[in-house]
């Protein structure tokens, strides 16, 4: 035999002996002797296989399919802006007289004894506003300078001003914000949400994420992840400049027909997995060819801001062909628009250490804001123009606070104004989908060091938006591991204070 025929022969024989081992009873409970025992304790708990416990219609063959929740939510989609890094609420909305007279003195024992900061050591100073504060509205909200054109809006908006966290460090803060647990692992919220809803338009994904800043988060792409729900709720990472979506052109010589032929033929060969492993998974593979064959017409329509009228650009500050925040936040209307359920902004560049000028509260933190103002004052408008503010929630926020006190990393003065971590206190806000106009919840103390009333925590922040959907945040779950999981675990509560 030729050395060719001697190597198919092998291939050969490794394909039959995979056969016979699929096949053998031997192989089975060689393979499986774990598996049977759990499924045996499975049943002593009470496990069962079958649709989700969560009351919501689930066709594992069509898993975006519109979906119904639990009652009538106000939301039909979600717009989450994430400052990655967290900025000051200090510099912000949380208006604070009192720490402006203890600008510059020693950091009273009291605020330090016991608590645990990231980089805070030895006895810090205090430090004032970076910024100067006016009322605004009729809600008579108070709102800094670094934010000319949001102040003008903030009778749309509902604050809270004493959100907490038991994360002081950004990767673990940003997935218990996302996903419920500061560990890798669970599903993301809007992972939860395509899940729990499907999507309005079957050309699109449920679950779309933009990011900006340079930078993907410090938790990486897990704040977008699926978690151990089907694969194909994980959020679709699009970008702002060149193709949307990496390899969504046909490659040279490949028409249109010639692709879906392809995709016809890896999917009939995934039915056929299907029948042999019953693995819903296989099924999620079949959707999610099926969706990229789609979002090769769909994405880049959508994706294009070019055609946008001239008053938009200049309404949301945006400019066709650069990576920026604005032109994400211009898509993310255009894709609630579409009937994508849950869009998820991620803005990099928030940490205000004082460590370097971009990261200095006069510096850096300055330009931050100047980025974001205008675009996002624009969308709410934007939104409430088209009639889409009412059933369309914007969420803002970082993933924790910062301290009322000036930054000493390791006991050493930084070399420009900042501030650390802050796990205590900061500040959110929603708007539209069916959230209280010109509302505020929560106040912390006279210098902003900790919430006190209306303390808020992140399984609020979920519950209510799960809520404003149409979900019981205590009942939607998926079972996994033996147990129904919920995104807010064991916790959370809907914030009624800030809904209409």
């Amino acid at each position: 035999m030729t050395r060719k025929e001697v190597f198919n022969q092998q291939l050969y024989n490794e394909a039959r002996q995979r056969v016979l081992e699929l096949h053998t009873r031997r192989h089975f409970l060689k393979e499986s002797a774990m598996g049977l025992g759990a499924l045996a304790l499975g049943s002593l708990f009470g496990c069962r296989s079958g649709s989700p416990a969560n009351e919501v219609s689930f066709d594992p063959a069509h898993p975006l399919m519109p979906k119904v929740p639990h009652f009538a939510g106000q939301a039909r989609s979600v717009i989450y802006l994430h400052m990655a890094g967290a900025p000051s609420q200090l510099e912000l909305f949380d208006y604070k007289p009192e720490l402006m007279k203890m600008d510059g003195q020693d950091c009273p024992k009291s605020l330090l004894e016991g608590k645990r900061f990231a980089f805070i050591r030895g006895v810090p100073k205090m430090l004032g506003a970076q910024a100067k504060f006016q009322q605004h509205g009729e809600s008579r909200a108070w709102v800094s300078e670094r934010l000319p054109h949001l102040s003008t809006i903030v009778d749309e908006l509902s604050f809270l001003k004493a959100v907490t966290t038991d994360q002081f460090n950004h990767a673990p803060a940003q997935l218990m914000m996302h996903t419920g647990s500061a560990r890798l692992g669970r599903p993301s919220l809007g992972s939860w949400v395509t899940y729990g809803l499907g999507t309005d338009n079957q050309n699109l994904p449920g679950f779309v994420v933009l990011t900006s800043g340079g930078q993907n988060p410090d938790a990486g792409k897990s704040v977008w992840g699926s978690g151990f729900l089907p694969s194909v709720y994980q959020g679709v990472q699009c970008r702002s400049v060149g193709d949307p979506v990496l390899f969504i052109k046909d490659p040279e010589g490949m028409d249109r027909d010639l692709r879906k032929a392809s995709i016809d033929a890896i999917n009939v060969a995934n039915q056929e997995q299907y029948k042999t492993f019953n693995d819903p998974e296989i099924l999620s593979r079949i959707s999610q060819y099926e969706m990229a064959y789609k979002m090769q017409i769909s994405v880049p329509d959508v994706m294009d801001i070019k055609n946008e009228p001239d008053y938009i650009h200049e309404m949301y500050g945006t400019k066709p062909g650069r990576e920026s925040f604005a032109n994400n936040v211009l898509l993310a209307r255009k894709l609630v628009e579409k009937g994508v359920r849950f869009v998820q902004l991620f803005d990099w560049g928030w940490d205000s250490h004082g460590a370097s000028s971009d990261g200095a509260l006069d510096v850096g933190f300055i330009n931050k804001c100047r980025q974001v103002d205008k675009c996002i004052t624009a969308l709410i408008l934007d939104l409430k123009q088209r009639g889409l503010l009412d059933e369309t929630l914007v969420v803002w926020g970082g993933e924790f606070g910062r301290t009322p006190m000036l930054e000493n990393r390791e006991g050493k003065k930084m070399p420009f104004k900042g501030r650390d971590h802050h796990t205590e206190a900061f500040t959110m806000w929603m708007a539209g989908g069916g959230i209280k106009r010109g509302g505020s919840y929560g106040e912390t103390d006279e210098i902003g060091y900790s919430a006190a009333s209306g303390k808020v925590e992140p399984f609020d922040i979920q519950a209510t938006i799960l809520h404003q959907l149409g979900f019981d945040h205590e009942h939607f779950t998926y079972p996994f591991q033996g147990r129904p999981f919920r995104l807010t675990d064991t916790r959370g509560r809907v914030i009624s204070e800030i809904i209409g």
